[in-house]
């Protein structure tokens, strides 16, 4: 069986913590800022943790 490859968006979109849990930013931050609350590009920031299904297939994805 041959070896699966990372999977490249994936990669360039989530990170790992150290104890396994599956982090990543938040999506309508890139552009068309000055219609949005400063409330709600507050709460954009950061990084957001991903639980469940979700987070069983982005590790697939990585191969981790």
């Amino acid at each position: 069986m041959p070896k699966l490859k990372t999977h490249s968006g994936t990669k360039d979109r989530v990170r790992l913590s150290k104890n396994g849990k599956v982090r990543v930013g938040s999506a309508n931050l890139n552009h068309f800022l000055g219609k949005k609350s400063g409330g709600r590009k507050r709460a954009l920031r950061g990084l957001k943790t991903r639980t469940g299904t979700a987070a069983k297939n982005i590790k697939k994805n990585l191969g981790a």
